[in-house]
């Protein structure tokens, strides 16, 4: 077993203030715990201005001074007995706080700390090194204390028994004593107990043999772990029993973001969200596309419209990128094939939605086409059936973790993912009785409905609806062949709503230019993009999809802020 007390030779014992608080006015000499003594009382019978005070009052306030007196008395005679008792105890070195000198990156060990989510049956008898959070504290009686520790999502029962030579009962209370979502370093000995473990994810139990405090949390937290962790299903359900349970709201959760982030669901929710990203880059770098990096600092706005943010260039005007869209283009003119990014996008859009953000992180695409722009689709059908699929089946403690929080059921989709044209659409929701322009875009409760009447017909949540009216897309976007009023382009649903947008692009820089000046754009802010066109340029197409919004519609989460990790919307800008 290795000797803790060696790793910490500077640790604090614990602190004796906090087993005796002191009463205002006094102090503690920490050579020889010796108490100040309290004013001279000789002249109390005088105030300040020299009035001699009333005989009643002077009994009084040497009535009050006697009782401060032995206060100071009592509270050094305490200090004094918990100081010996500190002293007397063989086992203090087994527990306190680390001093910060041995936290300073001082000396590497060589010590092996074991995840918490790693503790299991089969490291039985064996004493294992583990560091974490303090869930909760439990102590019974003065001989017996528990303790749970998080680590990662996972957590582990971890219980002090007073015995001669292994536990003290200062090292019960020391351990018992604290505060939840403090860091500590525990060495113990695993054991299978008989009955399962209720309140921890890991079952077995970790016999505490050292105990070393590495954070303190602050007493008090603005939120509870545990409050943040409940569903509105347990809150209804303990309000029907008479019983009102503590709701976190969703501003006050972004205001202590870092506390938010500890729940299980959070947990799950941003593990899933690295997975989607890591899909989407693993997949299509086996489609043989390129990863790249454009700048986000543009001369004019990449999409159109007024939702771009201006700033100050060096006394030129530029904007934040509301897409990678024209410089993933320029790469495909200079000649790379097939590209993909994963970087921050930037709308300033005043749209208080629960699916709108400022700042969000796009997953764009952009790749040759030899005949149709349906090849782009093929790819985006691919590629997210791989994606759910390995979600499905890499994820499924994350997923789990969620749903307890936020109940969902699973994404239904298709191996072979459903295509309706824009006209198919239309005459869906006309058949169902929702009117809509056959040239116009459709708003979010269309989607919805749209989304509703698919999943009757086709069984699906995912699918694809392409061939929109000209007049809805970008001004990059190539009119269909046929019918000048619509053009090839995508987008893509997920339960109803819309996360991805794409479409063949227009590379005759003639007609780019004529779509551009139609919708307001400055023909000179963009003129570099037009003219990589200019050069000779491959039909291409693509399409962008928001990754905070396919976490959400994935695990059907009811707002997009719970699936940015710091969100950005127009009233939030920190932390």
């Amino acid at each position: 077993m290795l000797d803790l007390c060696l790793w910490y030779p500077n640790r604090h014992k614990p602190i004796m203030a906090s087993i005796c608080p002191f009463v205002k006015g006094t102090s503690i000499s920490n050579a020889n715990y010796t108490m100040s003594q309290p004013e001279n009382t000789s002249n109390l019978a005088e105030e300040e201005g020299g009035t001699t005070l009333s005989k009643k009052a002077a009994k009084k306030e040497a009535i009050k001074q006697e009782k401060l007196k032995r206060q100071q008395e009592a509270a050094a005679a305490a200090a004094a007995l918990a100081a010996a008792s500190i002293e007397a105890d063989p086992l203090s070195e087994n527990y306190g706080e680390v001093a910060l000198p041995d936290l300073q990156s001082k000396a590497v060990s060589g010590r092996k700390w074991t995840e918490v989510g790693l503790v299991n049956e089969s490291l039985k008898d064996k004493t294992v090194l583990v560091r974490g959070r303090i869930q909760t504290t439990r102590p019974v009686g003065k001989n017996i204390g528990f303790l749970v520790l998080r680590e990662k999502g996972f957590t582990l029962q971890c219980v002090l028994t007073v015995a001669d030579n292994l536990v003290s009962r200062q090292m019960v209370k020391f351990a018992t004593s604290l505060s939840k979502e403090s860091h500590v370093d525990i060495e113990g000995i695993v054991s299978v107990p008989d009955a399962p473990i209720k309140g921890a994810t890991q079952q077995v139990e970790l016999q505490v043999r050292k105990i070393y405090g590495i954070s303190k949390a602050l007493p008090t937290l603005p939120i509870n772990i545990d409050d943040a962790a409940r569903s509105e299903v347990d809150i209804e359900k303990a309000l029907q029993g008479g019983e009102q349970l503590v709701r976190v709201n969703q501003d006050t959760r972004l205001n202590f973001r870092v506390l938010d982030l500890r729940t299980p669901a959070n947990q799950g929710i941003f593990r899933i969200q690295c997975q989607v990203e890591n899909i989407f880059r693993q997949f299509l770098l086996s489609e043989g596309f390129v990863g790249i990096h454009t700048p986000k600092l543009i001369a004019g706005s990449s999409e159109g419209g007024a939702s771009v943010f201006r700033l100050d260039y060096k006394g030129r005007p530029a904007c934040l990128a509301q897409s990678p869209q024209l410089h993933k283009q320029m790469a495909i003119c200079g000649d790379l094939g097939r590209v993909f990014e994963i970087g921050p996008v930037f709308r300033a859009e005043d749209s208080f939605t629960h699916r709108h953000l400022c700042e969000f992180t796009g997953l764009d695409a952009e790749m040759e086409i030899k005949e149709h722009y349906s090849e782009v689709m093929d790819v985006v059908d691919r590629l997210f059936v791989a994606m759910f699929d390995s979600l499905n089946e890499n994820c499924k403690k994350e997923l789990e973790a969620i749903g307890k929080q936020y109940p969902f059921e699973p994404l239904k989709y298709l191996r072979k993912t459903l295509r309706l044209t824009f006209e198919e659409g239309v005459q869906m929701l006309k058949e169902a009785g929702v009117e809509v322009d056959p040239l116009g875009d459709l708003n979010t409760e269309v989607e919805r409905k749209l989304g509703k009447l698919v999943l009757e017909k086709y069984g699906t949540e995912f699918y694809i609806l392409h061939r929109y009216p000209l007049a809805v897309r970008p001004f990059y976007t190539m009119p269909a062949y046929d019918n000048p009023a619509y053009s090839n382009s995508f987008d893509v649903f997920i339960r109803g709503e819309e996360i991805i947008s794409g479409a063949q692009r227009v590379h005759v820089p003639e007609l780019l230019s004529t779509r551009a000046e139609g919708l307001g754009i400055d023909l000179k802010s963009i003129e570099t993009y037009i003219d990589a066109f200019r050069y000779g340029a491959p039909p291409h197409g693509g399409f962008g999809v928001g990754l905070e919004r396919v976490v959400m519609l994935f695990c059907a989460l009811n707002n997009i802020r719970k699936t940015s990790l710091f969100p950005r919307d127009p009233q939030r800008i920190t932390p």
